[in-house]
């Protein structure tokens, strides 16, 4: 191939490549959507949606490399405080809207000790304290890194109040995300952890773990907002409508989440 016929060649090249990602939007998603957003995509594109590059991980991660400049079209997040820090500091096309409010579980393998009740969630992290005191083992205790991770900041909160955030101090083991908080949670050297009721209830999770829901009023209501990114186009501007359909809900009501109330989306 002689330099004309290779300098035409890279130059077509570089006209087509545009177009070959022209109809595709990259999103950013939260881990406790993991196993929920798969089958969003499916019926979105069933319906003739665009192609979908998605990058899950912790919102407070999420935050910053969009405010460094990630080139994301649309960002779900696990909290609101996210998107509306972004917006805030002009990083967001608006203040994007509630889509769905999210619930803690404390989770771990079958048989590894007794379930906790639904009055006592997190009786099993006062267990886990009990036999490390004693000398008998080190049970560990999972969750989301709170510096960064909506639901680990969650978790903390519910063992706060539960006056078990201190002694829990030994055994606890971070995910740099809640999704790894739950692989981490489910280990044979845990005893459990708390994660988002959505990853309980995925099966992939479900047919090897058991689950108590930590009641709602022990931690800060887990409101989950997304955004459009100010350069965002018709292709993560429709994934943003079609996700506050009656359809997307149900897919998210499958997996523990609730849907927000009309009145407070916005």
């Amino acid at each position: 191939m002689n330099a004309l016929l290779r300098l035409a060649l890279a130059c077509w090249l570089l006209a087509i490549a545009p177009l070959a990602t022209a109809g595709q939007a990259t999103v950013a998603v939260a881990s406790s959507l993991q196993f929920a957003f798969p089958e969003l995509l499916e019926r979105f594109r069933a319906q003739g949606g665009a192609p979908v590059r998605v990058n899950y991980g912790a919102s407070g991660n999420f935050r910053r490399q969009i405010a460094q400049g990630a080139p994301f079209d649309l960002f779900l997040s696990a909290d609101e405080e996210s998107v509306l820090a972004l917006h805030d500091e002009g990083f967001a096309r608006d203040a994007g809207v509630i889509y769905a409010v999210g619930r803690l579980a404390w989770i771990q393998p079958p048989g590894r000790g007794a379930l906790p009740s639904d009055e006592a969630p997190l009786s099993a992290v006062e267990a886990a304290i009990a036999t490390y005191l004693e000398g008998e083992g080190r049970p560990r205790v999972a969750l989301a890194n709170p510096e960064h991770a909506p639901y680990g900041i969650a978790a903390r909160q519910a063992l706060r109040r539960a006056d078990l955030w201190e002694a829990s101090a030994p055994l606890r083991v971070m995910g740099e995300n809640v999704s790894q908080a739950a692989r981490f949670a489910l280990a044979d050297e845990a005893r459990g952890g708390l994660v988002a009721y959505s990853l309980a209830l995925a099966p992939a999770l479900a047919d090897q773990s058991e689950h108590v829901l930590v009641p709602a009023d022990w931690h800060a209501p887990l409101r989950q907002r997304m955004v459009l990114m100010p350069d965002a186009g018709d292709a993560a501007r429709a994934l943003f409508a079609w996700l506050q359909s009656e359809e997307a809900r149900a897919v998210l009501a499958r997996f523990g989440f609730q849907s927000p109330d009309p009145a407070d989306a916005h």
